[in-house]
């Protein structure tokens, strides 16, 4: 069997006021080619399908003319699940049709796929809370799903019955997956996990979230989940939330993030974009493939030094969307910004680096940071505004603001 895993397509996002939504439409495209020529026989979408729990029109078109293209009419189900950016009541809204098309939505930790069958053969063999088992038209052999869509806290107690402790999640989930695997995933047929997860492997350095993410799973900060957690019978996870391609854990399980399909922020400029293939036959360790995508906008951060470096500069990567700092003697003028602004219809920000110390008052700075984390920026801020550190109390209610979701 040959699935393919992508995640955070993220539809609806803007990079300040540049729409992506051609770059987004080209990317998804390209996909979709690649699902064909690759004939795969599923599709995994691990989260944030959207930018918001209210994506506008355009991304909502664009979602279903997508998924309904990689279905192959029918003939290839794609599961999609909810992410953190996602309203799970939105991503089931279309359920009742998008099984007529092969399309399979999940928006809650214990939600259930309603059994159906299609003409080109593709049937629910099996399905509970949690837990989908697949016929698939091309392949004898039945493809068991365990779905672990994002959850809140609130939907972390009303759905699996966790409360506060990291712990206590880790636990949950690990029982739920093992007592699931033990009953259904046998070696006759493919086990794979999707979830919108923060997951790492035990003791491995937590990685970072991307910038201007909500922090996953709780106010505060990231609840990780650990590899070790996940049922050995289990020979693919597909995980999405973080925006990097990566492998969390090589093992007999093939713990991995596909990425988002294009760079949604500065943190994420010159890296490169994928999809995943994985090759995997019942009882065997995956094989997975890495298909670089070449659709959408390089994102550049460049420091020149002067106007003529960064006018030479810009000329010279017209196609990419630019952060500039720009090293200079004195503030830029409107003029300044206009000639520059001229030069690259890209540039999202520009950043100045007085270096004269004659235009600075005492209490300015030379430059704000921008790729340091909203934390950091807002306790210069307070510092800057107060004279003082804030407490801890008013640390709190920044994580909440935060970490708070888009309804």
């Amino acid at each position: 069997m040959k699935i393919l895993h992508t995640s955070d397509w993220h539809l609806g996002k803007k990079l300040d006021d540049f729409s992506r939504l051609e770059e987004q439409q080209a990317v998804l495209q390209e996909i979709c080619e690649i699902a064909d020529q690759e004939q795969v026989d599923a599709v995994l979408v691990a989260g944030d399908l959207f930018d918001t729990f209210n994506p506008p029109t355009e991304a909502v078109d664009l979602l279903y003319k997508t998924l309904k293209h990689l279905t192959n009419n029918g003939h290839r189900p794609v599961i999609a699940i909810a992410g953190n950016h996602d309203s799970p009541d939105r991503i089931e809204a279309p359920d009742p049709l998008a099984r007529e098309c092969g399309i399979i939505f999940a928006g809650y930790p214990n939600s259930r796929v309603a059994p159906f069958e299609l003409d080109s053969g593709q049937k629910v063999l099996q399905t509970e809370e949690g837990f989908l088992e697949l016929q698939l038209p091309e392949t004898t052999v039945p493809l068991r799903i365990l779905l672990t869509p994002y959850a809140n806290e609130y939907r972390l107690k009303t759905c699996l019955g966790v409360e506060n402790s990291e712990e206590e999640l880790r636990t949950v989930l690990q029982e739920k997956w093992e007592t699931q695997a033990e009953q259904y995933c046998d070696e006759t047929g493919v086990n794979v996990l999707v979830s919108h997860l923060f997951m790492v492997r035990k003791g491995d350095e937590l990685p970072e979230e991307p910038e201007d993410e909500k922090p996953i799973l709780h106010v505060g900060g990231a609840q990780a989940v650990y590899t070790e957690n996940i049922p050995s019978k289990i020979k693919y996870t597909a995980l999405g939330h973080l925006h990097r391609m990566h492998c969390v854990d090589d093992q007999s399980n093939s713990v991995y993030y596909s990425g988002s399909p294009l760079s949604y922020s500065f943190a994420e400029a010159n890296q490169k974009k994928y999809v995943l293939l994985i090759d995997i036959e019942p009882g065997q360790t995956a094989e997975v493939r890495e298909v670089e995508l070449s659709s959408g906008k390089r994102l550049l951060r460049k420091r020149a030094e002067g106007m003529e470096e960064a006018l030479q500069w810009l000329s010279e990567n017209q196609e990419a969307l630019v952060e500039l700092t720009l090293v200079t003697e004195n503030y830029l003028t409107a003029n300044d910004r206009k000639q520059l602004n001229k030069a690259h219809a890209g540039i999202v920000s520009i950043i100045p680096e007085v270096t004269n110390s004659d235009n600075l008052d005492g209490n300015q700075q030379k430059q704000i940071d921008l790729s340091r984390s909203m934390e950091e920026l807002f306790l210069d801020y307070f510092k800057y505004e107060k004279g003082q550190e804030p407490n801890d109390e008013i640390k709190r209610l920044f994580t909440e603001i935060l970490a708070e979701e888009e309804q």
